[in-house]
């Protein structure tokens, strides 16, 4: 790999990833569209460091109905992050969620066929195995919301293009991941708002619903595998997950330990479609690609602490 492209460069996991391969030498191209489901303007100051790099070029793209061929030319590898992500908001706006996750995701493949030949990385989600994703990859795929509906969708046309077309695919489910740069709709980034502002936190649900949580540093070091070990990656699918499990409980207990603040918790439903327990079984992972998470949930809840108020400060 010497050349590749990043699709949703500017968000949460992109950006990091984007800032890892730069750092291995690589020439990246990173391409965002800047969908509003949250301030742009954090995405943009996800990719300031990157973009002094005079090996990253930053392309606003969408790969809805913007051209890719040229965007894509020149480069060997296509790692594949964009999505409209979030399960409570795909029961009210499928239509978004379908052509981001699915529409896209075929025009991306289609660019992707032309101009020589491509190692096209997908990231999925835990989300594809349903209420409970606690096997191995081979488990069955009951996707309960819509959000999980599109993206299982986009790895069959993943895998469609491979059999009909040879283009080099490997899937990549990824399990709860957090840690810096958090988009600010999900739980854990609300949780350490409310707790630092002394507000109210709505826990959906008991609380007991359990996760996988996946240190963001170490879901970027299992996307950098799968794209560098090309031999063992192509035409499979890989759970990247972390290696310790908690309870959304779990989490509230060790930030009230951290911030040194109790938590103002308001009991709110369980929401449609909320995955009760996942706990990533990434054998697979670690015999092929080498891939071992090191990173405590408590460790990597206190560096997103940390660059929370840091962030707060600017």
């Amino acid at each position: 790999m010497k050349r590749c492209v990043v699709t949703g460069a500017a968000g949460f996991v992109g950006s990091h990833l984007c800032e890892s391969l730069i750092r291995d030498g690589l020439d990246v191209v990173g391409i965002d569209a800047f969908i509003p489901y949250y301030s742009p303007e954090i995405k943009r100051r996800n990719l300031e460091s990157v973009r002094k790099d005079p090996r990253f070029e930053f392309l606003q793209l969408d790969l809805r109905t913007d051209s890719l061929d040229q965007a894509l030319e020149g480069c060997d590898t296509v790692i594949h992050l964009a999505a409209m992500p979030g399960l409570r908001r795909s029961w009210n706006e499928f239509p978004l969620y379908s052509s981001c996750n699915v529409n896209g995701t075929q025009r991306l493949l289609e660019a992707a066929l032309h101009g020589g030949e491509k190692h096209f990385i997908y990231a999925s989600t835990s989300s594809v195995y349903g209420k409970e994703a606690v096997g191995p990859e081979t488990s069955k795929l009951e996707p309960a919301s819509p959000y999980g509906l599109t993206k299982l969708a986009a790895e069959h046309l993943c895998r469609a293009y491979e059999m009909n077309f040879d283009l080099p695919v490997t899937i990549l489910r990824l399990f709860s991941v957090y840690g810096p740069r958090q988009r600010p709709d999900m739980a854990y980034s609300i949780l350490i708002d409310c707790l630092l502002q002394s507000k109210p936190f709505t826990r959906h649900g008991t609380g007991k619903q359990s996760r996988s949580n996946t240190f963001v540093m170490d879901c970027v070091d299992g996307i950098r595998l799968a794209a560098t070990k090309p031999e063992r990656s192509i035409g499979e699918t890989f759970n990247i997950g972390g290696g310790e499990v908690a309870s959304l409980n779990n989490v509230i207990s060790l930030l009230e330990d951290l911030t040194s603040t109790q938590a103002d918790i308001r009991p709110g439903p369980t929401s449609p479609g909320d995955q009760k327990h996942t706990q990533a079984n990434i054998d697979k992972a670690t015999d092929l690609l080498g891939y071992r998470p090191s990173t405590s949930v408590r460790t990597g809840l206190a560096a997103q602490l940390e660059w929370r108020g840091a962030i707060s400060a600017i």
